[in-house]
């Protein structure tokens, strides 16, 4: 039997057009938009020092900045707090009968937890971070999927290049807390040790037997790949997302466009040019980025006036990126904060109550401009050094990208001066930063959130946080 339409009424943050019944939305406003059809429990497999917690962060990381409520869920922190003081590998031996169950109730104590996250909190994937190295292992980890009904993606890391191998202890194991108060050379020779351990016991996926099996298998750091039954938009995703990364050392390199007319004058938005000031940071920002002396830079621009003004001062060719351009603000384009409280008092509320989400009327919000950035994060992903001259709304989504920032209480707010450059370094599990103001002033352009975000508020208390200008 067929249903009457639904009589539809405008989300006012969204700008989008959802049922209503009974003078209320059918869905709650601050509902994420769920990504996937049903949760996807992504498995690590591989063995000790392949990368696997560094994919699982980097995953993590990735899915949650597009809107993919994610969790890592990771085995050897389960079996940390369980025992408090590492020994030595002798734990991960086979013959070792305590350290299997322990290791064993770790798994499952976690896998409980994963049940928890993606039936009971809203999560839509859970990453489970663990070697996983037997196909009992992985055959009770899919039963478990299986019996709560969530997909499940393997995620294989293989590697035999022993100098990648060295590279990842030194790099990550030194620091851990098993190894406190141990030197180099200790912490080398256990971990080879505990490598041992799996290693007669490993079972690599097979494309017979484990055939039936949605998983990719990253060879070599990313050399090559095999990827097997991807069944659905998110599998795909990871998928295109780890065929991207790489570990090559690099730098990446974030600023904003010299200081604007329109920055000058309090505006937001538009295509105007650089001021004086704005142009003395130009040459200095090409002086500056002359003295690094860095290898094969490559500078990315928005398609927007002030950026590829900025750009021309530095003396290497530059890309141009639509992607890049400022946030579009709709019918507020060039419009003082000021004049949109006179003129759009209730949008402005409501920008302050939900600035990541909310939309401007014919324009955008932060959650379109991260969807729009995504090819340039995966473009950034797969080249060494990059300079990207944009905008500050554009620099901020960059930013919680690589600082792994929330996105509905951190991203809208991070703070992204003009003149100032940031050069962001991948390092271990997470990213280096360092700001360096190249000495010519500007204009603040910060507004942090108003206390007071009520629609019924004074012009006063919605004004109380905007930057001085002209």
């Amino acid at each position: 039997m067929a249903t009457s339409p639904r009589e539809l009424t405008q989300n006012p943050l969204k700008k989008i057009w959802m049922p209503w019944k009974n003078g209320l939305f059918v869905h709650i406003l601050q509902r994420r938009v769920c990504m996937t059809n049903c949760p996807t429990l992504i498995v690590t497999v591989g063995l000790p020092a392949r990368g696997k917690t560094y994919i699982s962060k980097k995953l993590t990381r990735y899915l949650n900045w597009i809107g993919v409520p994610t969790k890592e869920f990771n085995v050897g922190q389960y079996r940390r707090e369980c025992v408090k003081i590492y020994k030595s590998f002798e734990f991960f031996h086979p013959d070792n009968e305590e350290g299997l169950k322990i290791r064993r109730q770790c798994a499952l104590t976690a896998l409980k937890d994963v049940n928890q996250y993606l039936t009971v909190e809203g999560g839509q994937v859970a990453v489970f971070d663990a070697t996983n190295t037997t196909r009992e292992r992985r055959w009770t980890i899919t039963r478990f999927a299986e019996q709560n009904s969530f997909k499940v993606f393997f995620v294989e890391s293989v590697c035999e290049d022993p100098d990648v191998i060295a590279e990842n202890i030194v790099q990550v194991k030194l620091g851990s807390p098993d190894y406190i108060d141990c030197n180099t050379e200790e912490v080398i020779e256990d971990f080879m040790k505990r490598i041992k351990c799996y290693e007669n016991s490993y079972q690599p996926l097979d494309d017979v037997l484990d055939k039936d099996l949605s998983y990719i298998k990253i060879m070599d750091v990313g050399r090559r790949y095999l990827v097997n039954r991807v069944l659905d938009h998110i599998q795909s995703r990871i998928v295109y997302y780890l065929m991207n990364i790489h570990i090559t050392p690099r730098s990446i390199y974030l600023c904003r466009h010299g200081e604007s007319d329109l920055n000058v004058k309090g505006c937001i938005g538009g295509d105007s040019g650089l001021s004086g000031r704005g142009k003395e940071f130009a040459k200095c920002l090409g002086k500056f980025i002359e003295e690094q002396n860095i290898k094969n830079l490559k500078v990315w621009t928005s398609q927007m006036k002030r950026t590829i003004q900025t750009a021309e001062a530095v003396a290497l060719p530059y890309e141009q990126w639509k992607a890049l351009n400022e946030i579009d603000a709709g019918v507020c384009e060039e419009m003082m904060y000021e004049e949109i409280q006179v003129h759009f008092p209730v949008e402005f509320s409501l920008r302050d109550q939900d600035k990541y989400r909310y939309r401007y009327p014919k324009g955008e919000s932060y959650e379109d401009l991260v969807q729009r950035l995504e090819p340039v994060i995966m473009e950034l992903e797969r080249q060494e050094n990059v300079l990207v001259i944009c905008h500050q709304a554009v620099m901020r989504c960059l930013l919680a990208y690589f600082l792994d920032k929330s996105a509905g209480t951190e991203l809208p707010y991070l703070k992204c001066p003009l003149h100032t450059v940031l050069k962001l370094t991948p390092v271990a599990y997470g990213c280096k930063v360092e700001s360096v103001w190249l000495n010519v002033e500007a204009v603040n352009t910060h507004r942090d959130r108003p206390e007071n975000v009520d629609i019924s508020r004074m012009p006063e208390e919605a004004l109380f946080t905007v930057p001085a200008h002209q």
